[in-house]
C-alpha cells in the first residue's frame, strides 16, 4: 500500500527535477517513509547512522533527471515506522523488497552507504533478479575476511557502546544533539553539513525510542553478519558492483568484496569523510552517473 504524502518544491538545487514526495509505504510489518523523485530506471538509496533519507539531497536532483529516485528511511529512522525488532540485514532488505513492489519495480540498481550496505548486500546476493546494479561505501561486511587491517585495533569505539541493550539510549536521551553533531563532523573531516540537514538529522534521532532503534542496527549486527556469510557461502554477486571508499573504511569493503562478486570497480574518493553523499557529492556523481547509465 502506498499513501501519498508532501511535495517538496524546489527542495533540490542545482537541476530542473526539483520535487520530493514524501509517500509511506506498507512493508513487511511497518511504514517506511519514502522519497521519491524522477522518472527512469529506479535507483534505490540506502542511508546509514545518523541519518535520513535527506543524506541523498545533494544527489537525488541530478539522478533524478535520469532515474527514478527511491529514498527511503529505513526501519526506525526518521519518519518510519520505530518497530520493536527486525533490524538484521534479512529483514531490511525484505523491507526494501516490499517498497519496490508497492512502487512496481520489479527491480533497481541499489546505492548504499553505512547501515545500509549489509541490507542491500543482501539482498543482492539473495534476489539477484531484483538488483541490476550494486553501489556500496564506507561499511564493512560482518566477518567476510577483508577488513583485518581497518579492525587490526578494534572496531571503533561506538560500535561497543551501541551495542549494549539499553546503555547508549539512556545515557544519551537529552544530548542527542551534541553526540550527532560529534558524528557530522568527524563524518566531513570538521566541514560540517548543511543546517536544515544538520537539523533534521538531530530531530530524527531525539528521543530514547529514536535512539534505540538507530542502535538496534549495532545490536543486530552479528545476526546480519551470519546472513551474509550464508548467502556468500551459495553464492557470489553476478551484477556490476561498485565500491566506493573514503574516510576512515578506505579499501576494506572493496577487499571483503574482491573474493565475493565477479565485476567489481574499486573507487577511493580523496580528502573526503565518512558521509560521503554530504561532503564531496560532486565526485560522487561522478561516480554514480556513469555507473548507472549502464543498468
Amino acid at each position: 500500500m502506498v499513501t501519498k504524502g508532501d511535495h517538496l518544491e524546489d527542495f533540490l538545487s542545482g537541476t530542473a527535477t526539483s520535487t520530493v514526495t514524501l509517500t509511506r509505504i506498507a512493508t513487511n510489518g511497518i511504514e517506511a517513509s519514502v522519497a521519491t523523485a524522477g522518472t527512469g530506471p529506479p535507483v534505490v538509496l540506502l542511508h546509514g547512522f545518523p541519518h535520513t533519507w535527506q543524506l541523498w539531497r545533494e544527489v537525488i536532483g541530478p539522478l533524478a533527471t535520469r532515474h527514478r529516485v527511491i529514498a527511503p528511511d529505513l526501519r526506525g529512522f526518521g519518519a518510519s515506522t520505530r518497530a520493536v525488532d527486525g533490524y538484521d540485514a534479512g529483514t531490511l532488505a525484505a523491507d526494501l523488497e516490499g517498497i519496490l513492489d508497492a512502487l512496481g519495480e520489479p527491480t533497481a540498481a541499489v546505492v548504499a552507504i553505512d547501515a545500509g550496505v549489509p541490507a542491500a548486500t543482501l539482498l543482492a546476493l539473495r534476489r539477484p533478479d531484483r538488483v541490476r546494479r550494486l553501489v556500496v561505501m564506507e561499511s564493512l561486511l560482518g566477518s567476510l575476511p577483508g577488513a583485518e587491517d581497518f579492525l587490526a585495533a578494534g572496531p571503533p569505539w561506538w560500535f561497543g557502546f551501541h551495542a549494549v541493550p539499553g546503555l547508549a539510549e539512556t545515557v544519551l536521551t537529552g544530548h542527542e544533539a551534541r553526540y550527532i553533531d560529534w558524528f557530522l563532523d568527524a563524518g566531513t573531516h570538521g566541514r560540517g553539513v548543511p543546517p536544515e540537514v544538520r537539523d533534521a538529522f538531530v530531530d530524527a534521532y531525539t528521543g530514547s525510542e529514536a535512539l534505540r532503534c538507530a542502535f538496534s542496527y549495532y545490536r543486530a549486527l552479528p545476526a546480519s553478519a551470519r546472513q551474509l556469510n550464508d548467502a556468500v557461502a551459495r553464492g557470489g554477486l553476478a551484477m556490476p558492483t561498485l565500491a566506493i571508499g573514503a574516510h576512515p573504511v578506505g579499501a576494506s569493503l572493496e577487499r571483503q568484496l574482491r573474493p565475493v562478486a565477479s565485476d567489481l570497480t574499486g573507487h577511493l574518493i580523496p580528502d573526503c569523510g565518512h558521509i560521503i553523499p554530504l561532503d564531496r557529492p560532486r565526485e560522487l556523481l561522478d561516480l554514480l552517473v556513469p555507473f548507472l547509465a549502464l543498468s
